[in-house]
């Protein structure tokens, strides 16, 4: 699964406790060669390592050890390495085995514990920049989940939609001449008054940015009979795409989505500007990790590629040096921890171009006091 997928009852699901062994595996990957040969010999390594911990836990009995050894195996059988991002997760118990494929970048672990890790997976989908894409004609409407590089239907929720089958009453046309007007009769208002509808349902359960897609006489008339379209971030004005597929809708969509970027990396750099007056910001990895950790951050923003290990020191953090020490104190995956617990505190997290936040560390915060 790529993090698209990652919807917040997968994600409950996923943090669910579980009977130990809950095995997680994470690797970086490589997506050209000649690197990505590296990847089949780092991911036989991850495994033998793996299960050497699984021969090491006293208290696990052979059938359980041999149950979440056979999940490994079929889950390591299973990798698309053609196919692959920047990051690898595979998690598994004696019950089951889940694949993900991350668009960043992650370290090399194996974490035995009684819930699965997660906020490698967390921190790419908030990276990955997750939308929707709403396409709508007079005859049906589509809703398209979308993530970086990926862009596949949405089924569920109610979509896709189609109007219900109408009867149009031929006497009356032709004792008076009238003829049903694609965007003007009430059955076609209705349907789209519909479609919003469901989609405001979408948007208060998952929220993302949502964009557009249709002619311009079926956009309008959306907004005119609907509300949750008036929160569109981006409008593509175009028709025949309503059916995709999702390589050309993806393919037209592009510039409306780089626009948004454009505009939101703009609207957070005000914001931060804004708090510096008001001293409500922080900046540097250690300032917002405790203002995270004290959940007094309402927007983080940081660099798409920013990484970094650190040290927990009393109560601060303290970056190492590569190559990274080992220790129980030692945090390879900072950052993406950082995400996780902000997004699970209800800040915004923000991804920004890289060294659009040089001066501030890579990263900075908006605090709400």
């Amino acid at each position: 699964m790529d993090s698209n997928a990652l919807t917040p009852d997968v994600l409950r699901e996923l943090r669910a406790p579980r009977p130990y062994p809950a095995v997680s595996l994470t690797m970086p990957t490589h997506r050209r060669e000649p690197r990505s040969e590296q990847d089949v010999v780092r991911l036989r390594n991850l495994l033998a390592e793996a299960g050497h911990r699984l021969d090491a836990e006293p208290q696990l009995d052979k059938r359980a050890r041999a149950a979440v050894k056979e999940q490994l195996g079929r889950a390591v059988a299973e990798v698309d390495l053609l196919h692959k991002l920047d990051g690898l997760l595979i998690l598994a118990d004696a019950q089951e085995h889940r694949i993900w494929y991350l668009p960043r970048e992650v370290p090399e672990r194996v974490v035995l514990s009684d819930t699965y890790l997660t906020r490698n997976l967390v921190a790419a989908t908030a990276q990955s920049r997750p939308y929707w894409a709403l396409a709508v004609a007079a005859d049906r409407a589509k809703l398209w989940s979308g993530s970086g590089e990926s862009l596949h239907g949405h089924r569920g929720d109610g979509f896709p939609m189609t109007p219900p089958e109408e009867s149009w009453d031929v006497e009356r046309e032709e004792r008076i001449g009238d003829t049903p007007s694609t965007f003007t009769d009430e059955e076609t208002r209705r349907f789209l008054r519909s479609v919003d509808t469901a989609m405001g349902k979408v948007l208060s359960c998952r929220p993302r940015p949502l964009h557009l897609v249709g002619l311009a006489p079926a956009l309008a008339l959306l907004e005119e009979v609907g509300n949750a379209s008036h929160t569109a971030v981006g409008r593509l004005v175009k028709g025949g795409l309503a059916d995709g597929p999702g390589p050309v809708l993806l393919k037209e969509l592009r510039p409306v989505i780089e626009e948004y970027a454009r505009r939101e990396k703009d609207e957070v750099l005000t914001r931060l500007d804004e708090a510096k007056g008001r001293r409500t910001f922080a900046a540097g990895l250690d300032e917002v990790w405790e203002s995270v950790r004290e959940k007094r951050a309402d927007l983080v923003a940081l660099e798409d590629h920013f990484r970094r290990t650190a040290r927990v020191s009393d109560g601060h953090l303290v970056p190492v040096d590569d190559p990274p020490v080992a220790g129980p104190d030692v945090r390879d995956d900072i950052v993406d921890e950082l995400v996780e617990a902000a997004l699970d505190s209800g800040a915004e997290v923000v991804f920004l171009p890289d060294d659009t936040l040089a001066g501030h560390d890579r990263i900075a915060a908006v605090l709400r006091y």
